[in-house]
Formats: C-alpha cells, structure tokens, sequence
C-alpha cells in the first residue's frame, strides 16, 4: 500500500518535536503540503527547515501558536483558515502526587491536552464537512485507558480526548470525513529521552537500556518490552490520515506496544 495525500494540506500541531514533528515528516513523505505549528517562532523555523531537507519538494509552512489557550488558537486559525488534515498533538505530561496537585496544573493540562484539539476541531471540522472529506487525529494514550496514579491530571486528559473523538466521529456521520484517537505508550520524544538519560547516568547504562528497565518497571503488560520510537507512532498517524483508512473512524488505535491488557 502506497499512501497519497497530494492535494491536502496537514495541520500538525505541537510539531516542532517528538510524535508531531514525525508525524509532520511522514505526512509530507506522503505528499501533503505540512503546516508546523509551536509556541516558539525559532523552534518553527528550524522544524520547517529540516521537514525539507529531510523531503525534498515538500509544501512545508509553520505558524507559531500557543494552542493550549483562545487566542494561539485564533491565531492559528487566521494564519490557517482550512485544512483537510488535522492532527491534535500538542500535550503535556508531568509525574506528580495527586495531593501535591493545584487547581491551576489540572487547568493547565485540560486547556492544553483537551481545549487545543477542541478549538480547532470546532472550525476546522465545518469546512471538512461541508467538502465531504477530511481527517481529524487527537493523540491520547494508554493512560488515557490505564490511568496513573501518579499521573492523574495528565491520565484524565487522555480519556477525555477519547470520548471528544468518538463524539465528533458520529457527529461526522454520512460523510467522508473520519476523526479518531492514538494511543502511545511510553515514546522516545524528547522529554521522555531526557528523563531516561539522567537514569542512564545513574546506571551506567544505555539510554535504550534504561528506557528497556523503565517500561519493565512501570509498564510491566508492555510485550514489547520497550519504549517506542516517535516514527513507529507516527506511522499509525499518517495511516489514520490517508484515503486508504475510509472505514476507520471513531476507533481508539493502540500503539502502546500491547501495555493495555484487552484484546478489544
């Protein structure tokens, strides 16, 4: 199966790094002109820079946006005004004590985790619907279905970006429009690898060692037995996105190594 997406435009958020900017090389592997979007004009810049040298040709633009609030939203969106492809990357993540937890942190998490992907979805879904084509992707994770108890506050996002999937799947009912989730497990983005060479130092081991010991330890069903790397998320993504998924939509599409122990 060879995936084409000439002719679309992808809107990837968060996508400077990690999941998104794989997603981002993927997509415009595949064909589609790639919009890159962060917090930072310079991080943008580079991502944009490095999306063409990686694909040669590529359409590639980037809009820098805070999207965890209205108005980075807003500005998104005039910069943006319509896109076939949009892939709600953009999270946060932290470890911390549910007693230790402020009001403020799970505000900041539900309005970056949640409130992004539904502003844009809430103007960019119109448009696909009135086309009768597109794709929406939200990124959740298997803590979105097996909740860490030090974790809370990032775990209760994850499940609530899987219920706003399947609502706005139904909600698209009768068109050619699909909107589902992606669940990763414990992935090598940047945060994540920072986290493991610090713990690579205290052991004397391999980042890839310590990432092996990390999932061992805190995600014990995992049968791969590793942590992933961004592009094999990413793959998943950009399946989600093409014309040759047209039948999967409203589905929650697990790439968490086989952590979450149901078949279903």
């Amino acid at each position: 199966m060879r995936i084409d997406l000439s002719g679309t435009t992808a809107l990837v958020t968060g996508s400077t790094a990690g999941i998104g900017f794989a997603a981002a090389l993927g997509l415009a592997e595949a064909g589609a002109r790639v919009v890159v979007n962060g917090r930072q004009a310079d991080s943008v810049e580079r991502s944009v820079a490095e999306l063409k040298r990686a694909v040669p040709g590529a359409i590639v633009d980037g809009v820098a946006a805070d999207v965890s609030g209205e108005a980075g939203c807003e500005t998104l969106i005039r910069a943006v005004p319509s896109v076939e492809i949009l892939v709600n990357n953009t999270g946060i993540f932290e470890a911390k004590p549910f007693f230790d937890t402020p009001d403020a942190d799970w505000q900041r998490f539900f309005d970056t985790n949640v409130m992004s992907g539904v502003r844009l979805s809430r103007h960019y879904l119109r448009g696909m619907m009135d086309r009768n084509w597109g794709r929406i992707v939200f990124l959740s994770s298997e803590s979105g279905v097996n909740i860490p108890p030090d974790m809370l506050h990032y775990g209760f996002t994850k499940t609530a970006v899987l219920g706003i999937s399947r609502g706005l799947a139904k909600l698209a009912a009768g068109t050619g429009v699909t909107v589902n989730a992606v669940l990763p497990g414990p992935t090598m983005t940047r945060g994540v690898e920072g986290m493991l060479d610090a713990s690579a130092k205290e052991q004397g081991v391999s980042v890839e060692e310590a990432g092996r010991r990390f999932v061992h330890a805190k995600r014990a069903t995992s049968i791969i037995g590793r942590v992933a790397s961004s592009r094999e998320v990413a793959n998943m993504i950009v399946y989600a996105c093409s014309r040759e998924a047209s039948a999967t939509t409203g589905a929650a599409l697990r790439v968490e190594g086989g952590i979450v122990e149901a078949i279903t």
